[in-house]
């Protein structure tokens, strides 16, 4: 049978003023952090690490500069990544270890060279590369990072000043009454319309990453694909569709568990295929969604 667009845990009109409102939360949360939290550096210690970088990456991705900041040689190297963190605006922080001071910690990281640049995410420590690279190297080596996590680099938009009515997007609003009547082509359209205007805008993200899923299960026979995908775990487009209908069905941990399978046990372009899927569906959530964050740390131990 095809996919049921009615049934409970679909996304079928799900995303209503509701998703917006939770956006808007998510945002004033992050912004009420201050600027100070998000470019200054953490000064972390074997005391404070745990909690000054361990526990921070649970809700943003922690850049660790293991090093001595006497060295000369490495002086430029760590003004730069101070640099990008600026600009990062919050979207990941940096976090920067003394290892002359902290020679316990040097060792449990495992150093074999100054500086080593490490990644948290999610409570998960992971190294990167080693040694002083240029700033076009680095960006480049942070951005291909990021981008094979799917961590969105954007700083937020402004937040909402307090008080202030919340104003709803007239292509908003078209969307939802599009997604009411089941015309998917005219929300798409409105969505689009509302990216344009707000790149950045979650509604818009989770209205097309909704648009799409609805319309690559609308002709799915259920019972066909599951059949297809426990016969065979190299079939990748089984797997992939049957991930969409879990989420489709509001199984988005048993749909992210299966895709972060699939990137385990394949490679080249089927993996990055898995990995592409998993990242767009991640897109039908809310950022801030525990499963997302569940599933980006699977994500990160699966390609690392």
């Amino acid at each position: 049978m095809a996919a049921d667009f009615s049934r409970p845990g679909s996304l079928y009109g799900a995303v209503d003023l509701g998703a917006r409102k939770q956006a808007l939360e998510a945002q004033a949360r992050r912004e009420a952090e201050g600027p100070g939290a998000t470019t200054d550096v953490i000064e972390a210690t074997s005391a404070t690490f745990n909690a000054d970088v361990v526990e921070r990456s649970m809700s943003v991705p922690v850049i660790i500069e293991a090093t001595v900041p006497r060295a000369e040689q490495v002086q430029q190297f760590s003004y730069t990544l101070e640099k990008l963190a600026a600009e990062a605006a919050g979207a990941w922080l940096l976090a920067r270890v003394d290892v002359e001071t902290n020679p316990d910690l040097a060792q449990a990281l495992r150093m074999r060279a100054i500086p080593t640049v490490y990644l948290a995410v999610q409570g998960q420590l992971m190294p990167l590369f080693e040694g002083p690279l240029p700033e076009a190297q680095l960006r480049q080596a942070l951005a291909q990072v990021f981008e094979q996590l799917g961590v969105e680099l954007a700083a937020a938009a402004p937040a909402q000043e307090e008080g202030e009515p919340e104003q709803v997007d007239p292509d908003l609003l078209a969307a939802d009454e599009a997604m009411d009547k089941g015309d998917l082509d005219a929300a798409a359209a409105a969505y689009e319309r509302l990216r344009a205007k707000s790149p950045d805008d979650e509604a818009a993200r989770i209205g097309l990453a909704g648009v799409g899923l609805l319309r690559r299960t609308q002709d799915l026979d259920t019972a066909d694909v599951i059949r297809r995908a426990t016969a065979d775990p190299a079939d990748v487009d089984a797997h992939i569709q049957a991930a969409d209908l879990e989420t489709l069905d509001g199984k988005v941990d048993d749909a992210f568990d299966r895709l972060v399978a699939l990137v385990r046990r394949t490679s080249g372009a089927d993996r990055d295929k898995a990995r592409r899927h998993l990242l767009g569906l991640f897109d039908a959530l809310p950022a801030e969604d525990p499963s997302v964050s569940k599933a980006r740390r699977n994500l990160a131990n699966a390609l690392f």
